[in-house]
């Protein structure tokens, strides 16, 4: 009997006969493993545990415990909640059913949303079928066969991904129990390893996000391989929405977004705007300090500009619509980077010169779909920390290694204690020079080399005209979100003829990057209402102390310490009101005033002052002196905490 060579992640490599499958594999190293391995990995491509293995291949068990493993997990139970819904239902039509972040979701075409009730009866069934057991198995069709059937079956959706993705003449569909799919896969062994599933909402979804197109019905779950890991989620999502930004927002009054003045635009209310000052004085604060220099650009710009650099062609469907002012037309902006450009190209430079760091807080406006809009998230009118690098060749390392670098510096005080990053290589559609993508690709890896930072390839994900370093930070729940990008590009120096005089004299081509740091000031703020679910440390918080007098005798104590806050720029406020002083602090704590000052009779008598920290509770009587000096070390610092914390 011929054998195979199977290596293993740790090196290792063992004989097996010829034809052996994924799951024999498993087993062959413990039993334990086999019973909880969903797919393999076979020479980096995902497959059935039942493929079978013809030749010398590295490979890798798959497990829950690795993001494959969630994908394929959670792809197999929207397949499962699919055919519960198709029994309930007879003649819905299925479109798409993905797994995503955490779970997964179904499209499905029917005449009405569906109700409470309904959501309820799917899930019972969907109990019903995992007990079942049924097993998935893999069916390779023609295309041809693949469209008869489907046509003849009246499900439009995958007859029109069928005539589209014209790549493959052969196809595949998954079996289950009753149950067939179009589907790629792979899928876990069968129905029967989902221990846990719970569906998580409902909703209406364009058919492929596109308004113009029918509104779908989304069934929303999650499902894991055990009833512990369902409870854990579970109480993550009672977590995130006590968490909720848009919750908070309207608590905390620190933003608002109305229909009146247009879905996804942004008002910044007092509070808001105090904590996106400060924000933006320490942006322009370290950028100053890092030899950037901070420009400004209009918002609207001649439509023959979007022309020249593209984004009438790569970017028109998030453009709005040009408007015509005087003899010609003028476009919002969707981006800052022509604007920088044009700078550039108002004067001669020199390799001298080189590199180039212009900067920008630019609002910028999307047309994004109704449908995806979601708090800041998600919006229409956002303001990027932009910024733009002109770089000579042979200065590419090094500006990308201080670049690196100067972006965690960045997002240090904000004190998110992991990031994710990933290096995104050429796509099949890219534009440029080959030789161009390997520099550049080399050049991002070697500077993640040099910091010893750990990242993923995503092969192909790169943006058209450039590879790009991507920073996701993880908040407090250990949700990822999507904050820095670092990004080259061979578009743009190419479409307005960027040059410098190098040292020979001849003109050269600079290297362009794009950079954004926070990503969207919106989104961050978003994020990081969410990450400190809404108290912010003291340096942030809109009012930083709360002072509380017990009675109105002691007004005239109370506002002294006031202006004695307020002449150290400690941002502060007085509550005078003849309310009971229980009612002063139970309106502060939900306020999430970091801290509230007591102050009694024998405060004012003593010259002091009582501190209470928000969620936490007395800390302690302090002189005025002492205190404000703690208050400023922990402004100054960005801390999170300080000294109060521990009780003084």
């Amino acid at each position: 009997m011929s054998e195979v060579k199977i290596k293993f992640p740790d090196g290792s490599e063992k004989a097996f006969p010829k034809g052996v499958t994924g799951l024999e594999v498993a087993r062959a190293i413990s039993p334990r493993l086999a019973k909880e391995a969903l797919a393999v990995k076979i020479n980096g491509n995902l497959r059935d545990l039942s493929a079978q293995i013809d030749e010398d291949a590295p490979i890798e068990i798959v497990t829950f415990d690795t993001p494959e493993g969630k994908q394929v997990f959670w792809h197999s139970s929207a397949h499962v909640m699919a055919q519960a819904v198709t029994e309930i239902f007879p003649g819905v039509k299925l479109a798409i059913g993905p797994p995503i972040e955490e779970g997964f979701y179904y499209d499905f075409d029917i005449e009405k949303p569906f109700s409470p009730e309904d959501v309820e009866k799917i899930e019972k069934r969907v109990g019903e079928i995992i007990k079942e057991k049924a097993v998935f198995e893999r069916v390779d069709l023609s295309r041809a066969e693949a469209l008869n059937k489907y046509k003849e079956n009246g499900e439009s959706y995958k007859v029109e991904m069928l005539e589209e993705d014209i790549l493959d003449e052969r196809v595949s569909v998954y079996r289950h129990a009753s149950f067939e799919d179009l589907c790629r896969g792979p899928h876990i062994p069968n129905t029967g390893m989902i221990k846990a599933f719970k569906l998580t909402s409902s909703s209406g979804a364009y058919w492929r996000g596109d308004e113009k197109n029918k509104m779908l019905q989304r069934i929303y779950g999650v499902s894991f391989p055990k009833k512990s890991l369902l409870d854990d989620f579970l109480e993550r999502m009672e977590e995130a929405k006590r968490r909720d930004h848009r919750m908070l927002g309207k608590q905390l009054e620190l933003f608002h977004i109305t229909n009146d003045v247009g879905a996804g635009l942004v008002l910044w209310m007092p509070k808001g705007a105090i904590i996106r000052n400060e924000i933006e004085d320490y942006w322009r604060e370290e950028h100053f300090k890092n030899d950037y220099q901070i420009v400004f650009s209009p918002h609207i710009a001649n439509l023959d500009l979007w022309h020249r650099s593209g984004h009438t062609d790569y970017y028109a469907e998030d453009m709005y619509q040009p408007m015509q002012i005087d003899e010609a037309k003028y476009q919002i902006k969707p981006m800052n980077c022509p604007f920088h450009i044009m700078m550039y190209k108002s004067r001669r430079w020199s390799y001298r010169d080189l590199p180039q760091r212009w900067a920008e807080l630019g609002t910028v406006y999307r047309y994004e779909m109704p449908g995806v809009l979601h708090g800041l998230m998600r919006v229409r009118g956002f303001t990027q920390d932009d910024a733009h690098h002109f770089v000579a060749p042979d200065q590419m390392e090094d500006e990308l290694v201080w670049l690196i670098k100067f972006c965690l510096r960045i997002l240090d005080p904000f004190r998110f204690k992991e990031y994710v990053i990933r290096l995104s290589t050429r796509p099949e559609d890219s534009i440029g020079e080959p030789g161009d993508w390997v520099k550049a690709e080399d050049g991002l890896r070697r500077a993640l080399g040099i910091l010893n930072l750990d990242y993923s390839l995503d092969e192909g994900e790169g943006a058209f005209y450039g590879p790009k370093i991507d920073i996701d930070i993880k908040d407090a729940l250990g949700r990822s979100w999507q904050c820095s990008t670092i990004q080259f590009d061979f578009s743009l120096p190419e479409r307005f003829d960027l040059t410098y005089a190098d040292r020979d004299g001849t003109l050269k081509r600079p290297f362009m990057i794009h950079r954004a740091l926070l990503g969207s000031i919106e989104r961050f703020f978003g994020v990081l209402i969410e990450h400190y679910a809404g108290r912010f440390p003291l340096w942030l918080a809109p009012v930083q102390v709360k002072v509380l007098p017990i009675t109105d005798e002691l007004n005239e104590y109370g506002g002294e310490i006031l202006a004695t806050l307020k002449g150290k720029n400690v941002r502060a406020e007085l509550d005078s009101r003849s309310e009971k002083i229980g009612h002063k602090i139970r309106e502060a704590e939900l306020q999430k005033i970091p801290y509230m000052l007591i102050i009694g009779a024998k405060e004012r008598e003593n010259q002091t002052v009582s501190v209470r920290v928000h969620g936490q509770g007395d800390v302690g009587t302090f002189e005025p002196a002492r205190l404000f000096d703690i208050l400023r070390r922990e402004i100054e610092t960005k801390a999170i905490e300080s000294e109060l914390h521990k009780g003084g």
